[in-house]
Parts: C-alpha cells; sequence; structure tokens
C-alpha cells in the first residue's frame, strides 16, 4: 500500500461505531504513518506525521477500527480512480470499469465490503462520482463541516471531506460523529430537477434516474422541474476550473518546482495548466463565484432539495483513451461543480443500474442539511438498486 501504516488501529471499545471497520484515503494523517497524497515522491519526502487528523481520530474515539489507508489519484487531480504509481483500484460493482477519483480507493474498498465505510474528500466530484460508479452511498458535506486538520489540502476553497457507506444505516451515523458546526434543520418540503444538469446526462441514464423518482413518490413531496445555472453549466465549471486550478498550484507549486515529482498522465497537464493561470483570471473568476454562490443559495433555501445525475454517465471503461477521459471530465464537472461553488451539501444514492453499471441520483441541500439529507438518504434507501 501507498503508506506505512503497518497494522490496523482498533478504536475505543465503545462508542457508535464500535464493532465497524473503516479505511482512509491517502491524505489523512495518522500519527507515526507518511501522507502520500497519492504521489510516491511526495510520500518520499515527508516525515511521519505526529498527530491523527481530528476527523479520524473522532473515529477512533467513536469505536470505529481503521483498517488502512487507501490509493487516490495523485494530488486529487482527477475523476477517473487511476493511479499510474500504484495502479487503479478495482471497481467492485463493474470490473471492467473505472472507479472514479481521487477517493477511488476508499469507494473500492466500501463497494467490495473491505470495510463498511471509509473516509475520502470531495473537491470537484471526488467523493460524488465514485460513489455514482461504485454503486454505494457517498456524502459530500457543507463546506466546513467536517474539519480539515491534519488532511492535505489541494483546493482551500472547495476542500471537503466526506465519506462512503454501503448501508444507509452506517451512512448516517458516521455523519453524527464526524459533522460539527451549524445544523439547519427544515422539513423537505419541494424537490427540485435540475433540468439543465438533467440535459447534460446520457438518456439512458436519465431514464433510470426518472424512474428512481416515480418509485419513490410516495416518499417525496411533489416535484418540479428548473433550470439552475442562467448563463450555462459551463460557465460555472469555468469557475471553478480556473480557482481550483490556482488554488492547486498554491498547495503545490513549490513541491513540484523544487523536486520535480514523477507525474502520471493526465494529473502532468493538469499540474502545467495549474501553474499558467493568470492573477487576472483569478480575480474575475472569484467575483463571478461570488455571484453564483449568491445565485445558487438563493435557489436551495431551507426545506428545498435540488435533484440531478450524479454523473453524466457510467463508468467509463478502464481502457478509455485520454481524450476519452478529459471529455468525461469536463461533462462531469458541469455537474459537480454546483455544489462546489455553492458550498452546500451532497448526497449519492445508488438507484440501479445501465448496461450492467452503476448509477447515481443525487440530491443537493441548503447549507447545514447534512443531517437532512442523510435521513432523506436512510428514507429512501429501500429504493436504491431497484430502478434500471
Amino acid at each position: 500500500m501507498p503508506h506505512d501504516l503497518t497494522a490496523p488501529l482498533s478504536g475505543k471499545p465503545q462508542g457508535p461505531l464500535s464493532g465497524l471497520q473503516a479505511a482512509v484515503k491517502d491524505m489523512y494523517d495518522i500519527a507515526g504513518s507518511r501522507t502520500g497524497g497519492g504521489n510516491p515522491d511526495w510520500l518520499r519526502v515527508h516525515a511521519p506525521a505526529p498527530a491523527t487528523a481530528p476527523a479520524v481520530q473522532r473515529l477512533l474515539d467513536a469505536g470505529a477500527t481503521i483498517i488502512g489507508k487507501t490509493v487516490c489519484d495523485e494530488f486529487f487531480f482527477s475523476l477517473a480512480g487511476m493511479n499510474a504509481h500504484y495502479g487503479t483500484p478495482l471497481n467492485p460493482r463493474a470490473p471492467d470499469r473505472l472507479p472514479g477519483g481521487s477517493s477511488s480507493g476508499s469507494a473500492s474498498a466500501t463497494a467490495a465490503g473491505a470495510c463498511d465505510f471509509a473516509l475520502g474528500s470531495d473537491t470537484g466530484g471526488s467523493i460524488r462520482v465514485p460513489a455514482a460508479f461504485c454503486g454505494i452511498f457517498g456524502i459530500r458535506p457543507t463546506l466546513g463541516r467536517v474539519s480539515l486538520a491534519g488532511v492535505m489540502s489541494m483546493a482551500p476553497s472547495f476542500d471537503v471531506p466526506g465519506w462512503f457507506a454501503n448501508g444507509p444505516g452506517v451512512f448516517e451515523q458516521v455523519g453524527k460523529v464526524l459533522l460539527e458546526g451549524e445544523r439547519v434543520h427544515a422539513p423537505v418540503n419541494e424537490l427540485v430537477i435540475l433540468d439543465d444538469a438533467c440535459a447534460e446526462a446520457d438518456a439512458d441514464l436519465v431514464s433510470v434516474l426518472r424512474n428512481a423518482l416515480h418509485d419513490m413518490g410516495r416518499d417525496l413531496p411533489n416535484l418540479r422541474h428548473a433550470r439552475i445555472a442562467p448563463n450555462g453549466l459551463d460557465a460555472w465549471r469555468d469557475i471553478f476550473r480556473i480557482i481550483q486550478a490556482s488554488e492547486v498550484w498554491q498547495t503545490f507549486g513549490e513541491f513540484v518546482e523544487k523536486h520535480q515529482p514523477r507525474m502520471g498522465p493526465g494529473i502532468r497537464e493538469r499540474m502545467q495548466f495549474a501553474a499558467s493561470v493568470k492573477a487576472s483570471d483569478v480575480a474575475k473568476a472569484r467575483a463571478d463565484h461570488a455571484q453564483a454562490r449568491a445565485h445558487i443559495h438563493g435557489v436551495a433555501q431551507p426545506g428545498k432539495v435540488l435533484v440531478l445525475p450524479t454523473a453524466p454517465c457510467i463508468a467509463p471503461l478502464l481502457e478509455s483513451s485520454f481524450d476519452n477521459l478529459e471529455s468525461f471530465r469536463v461533462r462531469a464537472m458541469r455537474l459537480t461543480c454546483i455544489a462546489g461553488l455553492g458550498a452546500l451539501p451532497q448526497v449519492s444514492l445508488p438507484v440501479g443500474t445501465v448496461k450492467g453499471a452503476p448509477v447515481g441520483l443525487s440530491f443537493i441541500g441548503w447549507r447545514g442539511a447534512d443531517e437532512v439529507l442523510l435521513s432523506l438518504a436512510v428514507k429512501l434507501a429501500r429504493y436504491c438498486g431497484r430502478a434500471g
């Protein structure tokens, strides 16, 4: 494994997560173990962590056993789930397809039943996309509601720890342990299907989601349709892409220039782009981000949940070309940038298959609606996996 955590870490003998096993993405510090971020040169030059990340410590204090760290896309700069140095984690639900990244190893371990739940992170979709591709539950929490202390940074404007689970009960219970800060409770009285988001997804995938929502109808409020992005989702994707790239270079640029690390295809090109982003473009993107965030918050009011495909397609095949993977990344980020720009919570539920591969249905809530979304996932779990 790409770390030196040599044995499981047992949690306290009693607690709400007692008896459960968890895996942790290789970006969380564990005392005495090095944190690699998916890159062997980063791993090589960094000393073992002096302390355990608070999010991991909360799991241990709640009784969970940490069984190991998981492979991730290097520097978290991908949605595919491949790692040129450590290999591609298996997608247990679609073995001929990619698992999705960058929390690929955590999603793979969860879907395979190697653990009950796993920690990952989500900046541009790295919990949501693997959850959809591997047919499991996943959550990107509200920005700031789970501690990022002792966690490798990527793009702080969007970085959020998150987690996967196979079952809804564990999924919700982990939230009770990890979530802190302001909880904003409101009954869900309106669901809004985002038509412009659905238009970005393959027709057969949208059909599965439509059937799932129909089946769920008795447990959901009335649905209505709307478009979320007044100037198109590509405009929002560009805002996200520029800010993310700028912050990635702020995070890793000095290391890249000093150590010239080996980087795999896709990662290398995106890091080169990150180095080239102009300050004037970043300033404009931040101004546009403020406007986009205000608009998204105006739509995602307490009590209102937004509905969309988690990903635009099923998982790409393992042998997909570089160009096809880049096209997938563009399509996916049109969807994932909505919650990212809004700093909002989003859950992905496994609701069926297309061509034998899992499909995810997403719900975006208002700021602080994390517990509401987890409760909704529990309520709707009986429909999961039935559509398709």
